[in-house]
């Protein structure tokens, strides 16, 4: 299990994400339409999923427009943003935001990718959500690159994660 803090104040999630040169967990999420969403779609390109607690919060909604504004400059890379927030929350943000380079999933249903990646919060007024996290993944589906953001108020490492790429 990951320790995480939100303000100072310690908790953890319920695993590891997974580590670099190991395959990325499959997972199955619902986009903003309601379709399902698997990481066999993915197959072929990199991959950017940018995880985090929810849409609702400053640093999620700007990791979200950052990642969108850098996904626009690289050749066959996707930008998956999940967290549990509901589909059509997903689909309200980007809309607003004008965001048109990222993918946006949601872990609703069965909470199954947090579970897969141990991005799940455990105790905490954030139990039930997911940590703020990045998983870089090559075209065969491998990681990359992983950061398990060790404050949930913090940025993830943009510059680190798009190296990876």
């Amino acid at each position: 299990m990951a320790k995480i803090t939100l303000k100072g104040n310690p908790f953890q999630t319920s695993g590891e994400l997974p580590g670099n040169g190991s395959a990325a967990p499959e997972f199955q999420l619902v986009k903003s339409d309601l379709s399902i969403f698997t990481l066999e779609s993915l197959k072929g390109k990199k991959v950017v999923l940018n995880i985090f607690p929810s849409l609702d919060t400053d640093v999620c909604a700007t990791s979200v427009r950052k990642f969108n504004a850098e996904a626009s400059k690289l050749e066959n890379t996707v930008v998956v943003c999940v967290s549990k927030d509901l589909p059509f929350a997903h689909k309200r943000f980007c809309s607003t935001e004008g965001l048109e380079q990222v993918v946006t999933a949601s872990d609703f249903r069965e909470g199954s990718f947090g579970a897969a990646y141990g991005v799940t919060i455990e105790n905490g007024p954030l139990a039930g959500l997911h940590s703020r996290a990045v998983v870089v993944l090559d075209e065969n589906g491998l990681v990359k690159y992983s950061e398990q953001v060790p404050e949930i108020v913090q940025e993830p490492d943009y510059a680190a994660a798009l190296a990876a790429l």
